[in-house]
């Protein structure tokens, strides 16, 4: 088998305005872009080699199952995990359909080839207890008091309003002091309202109070030691180094306040579309894997209390 051949232009053309119509009519991050495109020209590229000309919109009208099985295989082979995978495929079937759409053509047969079974993982949140700690942790941790309590501040942001560390760390400061409720733009610019609890907003406080850096509008609002922006790597580590002293597991990560937010909640009786809504997923179903988690602790409870175990 030749090895890939370059995309040709109409096939170049196709794919730049698959890609348009994702950014721009699904609103998809810049991020999901670029994955996209490279998931488009692996495949392109695979099938150049495996028919030994390059793809072009016309040659995909007689695409079968069994090309959609020499790539999965193909990628499979070079190390590409199940999920992994499954992704791609997912993009490759999108840009498919669009392509099936602009030319008129049938891609269903191709289309129904199904793609790899895996097990979604489960989120590893933290017990309540183990948060509470990791919390009082954080506000000791450090010789630097100022330090101390930014990175309490936060950590209780993360597990207080179930904001991902990028989130967390994008605030700058003209959106001191928080409001009530708080605008975050997520994963492929959109927005959702998360409300603040006032133990979040008295940690930004208490930590505003010790901060040597002057508070300016277009600055971060959580800065690191040298006053730039605090990187989410910075508080990767010192999570680490708490973690360590707690005796919590490798899992007790600053996204693991996240899920452990959305987790507790869900254990009080909280609503799964609210929660999904609160977190920012785009579906639902993101948010049903912590049904599986809280489902699991029910387990280990039961099998630990009950008396004929």
């Amino acid at each position: 088998m030749n090895g890939p051949l370059a995309l040709s232009p109409a096939m170049a053309d196709a794919v730049g305005r698959w890609l348009e119509g994702e950014a721009g009519t699904r609103d998809r991050s810049p991020h999901t872009i670029s994955a996209y495109r490279d998931d488009a020209i692996a495949f392109l590229s695979f099938l150049g080699g495996y028919h030994g000309q390059a793809a072009t919109p016309k040659s995909l009208s007689g695409l079968k199952q069994t090309d959609m099985r020499a790539f999965a295989a193909a990628e499979r082979e070079r190390g590409l995990s199940a999920r992994s995978l499954a992704r791609r495929l997912s993009a490759i079937r999108s840009f498919l359909r669009f392509l099936s759409d602009r030319e008129g053509f049938d891609l269903s047969a191709a289309l129904s080839a199904r793609g790899p079974k895996y097990k979604r993982s489960l989120p590893r949140p933290l017990a309540q207890d183990q948060a509470r700690a990791l919390l009082d942790e954080a506000g000791s941790h450090h010789p630097k008091p100022w330090i101390a309590a930014r990175d309490a501040a936060v950590l209780t942001l993360l597990y207080g309003c179930g904001l991902r560390i990028s989130e967390a760390l994008s605030l700058q400061g003209h959106d001191w002091p928080l409001a009530e409720t708080l605008t975050i733009r997520g994963k492929g610019g959109r927005e959702r309202m998360v409300p603040v609890l006032p133990v979040a907003r008295d940690a930004i406080a208490g930590y505003l109070e010790l901060c040597p850096w002057p508070m300016d509008p277009d600055e971060a609002l959580f800065r690191g030691a040298r006053g730039g922006a605090l990187r989410a790597g910075v508080l990767e580590r010192a999570v680490a180094s708490m973690r360590q002293s707690l005796g919590l597991p490798p899992t007790a990560t600053p996204h693991a306040m996240r899920h452990s937010f959305a987790t507790h909640l869900l254990s009080a009786g909280g609503d799964l579309r609210t929660i999904q809504e609160l977190l920012g997923h785009a579906s639902l179903s993101t948010t049903q894997v912590y049904t599986g988690v809280d489902d699991a602790h029910l387990l280990a409870v039961y099998r630990k209390a009950h008396p004929r175990r």
